[in-house]
């Protein structure tokens, strides 16, 4: 590793422990600890990728996964950020939006799905209501907390300059936010991705989500595992091109 750049040693580094924690599942079920009829081997689970691989199946449900996600998490994040960043510019409105957020947080957002179905059916547009709905919290916390804990300096300094509070929202608040607003970007994204998984249990006939469940039904238990594998590996992918687009979007962010 001594000739490797410091990024490529991180990247490797990076992937050490998944690789590691593949190894050592399959050299246990191989000296006989655990029983592979209900916690199939990575290469067990590695034949049935390739077999919903190549039979379209899997690229089926990860699209329509993905898409849900996707879509949801644009709706959910993009008024989220912006209210967040309001909240810290205007004091009227963290004080009509800070009981609302209190109460609504805490409320798990799968037990909102029965309603969602009511109002949106069982099509597309519940799965990604619900998306939408459970990213929307942990961001705009993020991004009021980002823009609250900004230095007064930078307030008073562009204050003085007579910037406008359109000048002040995009280059003052949201820029010294961005630290804060990616973290919640983070966490967001990882719970879209639960949410959604859950909601596809009992209420889709596609999805990453449908084929875990179904193949539990059906016990066929080395399926089930491919489509978990497939949402770790997911959030392993979302996690590095987050990290990336960070590091694009926040130069100056200490590493």
């Amino acid at each position: 590793m001594s000739g490797l750049s410091g990024k490529a040693r991180e990247r490797l580094l990076y992937l050490i422990s998944p690789i590691a924690l593949i190894l050592l599942w399959q050299v246990l079920l191989m000296l006989g600890i655990g029983d592979r009829r209900f916690i199939p081997a990575p290469s067990d689970i590695a034949v049935r990728f390739v077999t919903l691989v190549a039979s379209g199946e899997l690229a089926l449900h990860v699209g329509i996964t993905l898409y849900r996600v996707a879509l949801g998490f644009v709706i959910g994040v993009v008024p989220a950020v912006a209210m967040g960043l309001l909240m810290a510019m205007f004091k009227p409105v963290r004080i009509f939006f800070d009981p609302l957020i209190a109460a609504l947080f805490p409320i798990p957002k799968v037990a909102l799905m029965p309603l969602l179905l009511l109002a949106f059916g069982f099509g597309d547009a519940s799965k990604i209501a619900l998306v939408a709905t459970a990213v929307f919290f942990p961001v705009i916390i993020n991004t009021y907390a980002g823009a609250a804990n900004i230095e007064r300096l930078y307030w008073d300094v562009a204050k003085n300059y007579g910037a406008s509070p359109m000048v002040m929202f995009t280059r003052i608040v949201f820029f010294g936010a961005l630290p804060l607003i990616f973290a919640g970007l983070k966490i967001a994204l990882a719970v879209s991705f639960v949410v959604l998984v859950a909601a596809e249990f009992v209420a889709a006939k596609t999805g990453i989500g449908y084929l875990i469940w179904n193949s539990w039904e059906l016990l066929q238990v080395d399926f089930m595992f491919v489509g978990i594998v497939v949402i770790g590996i997911l959030g392993l992918i979302t996690s590095v091109l987050f990290q990336e687009l960070e590091r694009i979007v926040i130069p100056w962010k200490a590493e």
